[in-house]
């Protein structure tokens, strides 16, 4: 595969990352609300009250999950593809211990049995890895990381 096939393919797996935890919180969101609807009053009040409590916490917890991950998918949106002389939103960069690709941190993916790591810009070395170019080194965790090439 050549950089624009392995940068395509990094990007379909962290959408499918985000949309797979959008189904999640979805069906979260739908349960809860399916729940607050079907519980009718009991005898026992407070017990009645304190459910529905809990369970309107519960959709909050899940209300702020979606805007995550809404923030995750319009991060996605920006993201382009295009080969880049310094590191950016989009970058595949290929250094002395790993490889990167600069989007939304997922973690681990495999494209052609080679280990990326999809990573967020504002992470600890996104961070450090935006706007080098190759040959640039880092040093990141006692480590001296050498930025071999960016895709």
């Amino acid at each position: 595969m050549n950089p624009k096939q392995i940068k395509e393919e990094l990007l379909n797996q962290c959408q499918e990352y985000v949309n797979q935890r959008l189904q999640r919180i979805q069906n979260t969101i739908s349960d809860i609300q399916e729940s607050l609807t079907s519980e009718t009053k009991s005898t026992a009040g407070d017990k009645h009250e304190t459910g529905r409590a809990m369970l309107q916490l519960e959709r909050e917890k899940a209300g702020k999950q979606l805007a995550e991950v809404q923030k995750l998918q319009e991060v996605l949106s920006k993201l382009t593809l295009s080969h880049k002389e310094h590191i950016c939103l989009g970058s595949l960069i290929v250094t002395t211990q790993n490889n990167y690709f600069i989007s939304i941190s997922v973690g681990q993916l495999i494209v052609s049995r080679t280990s990326y790591f999809a990573i967020a810009p504002n992470s600890p070395i996104g961070n450090l890895l935006l706007g080098k170019a190759a040959g640039d080194k880092i040093h990141f965790r006692d480590n001296t990381i050498e930025i071999k090439t960016i895709y």
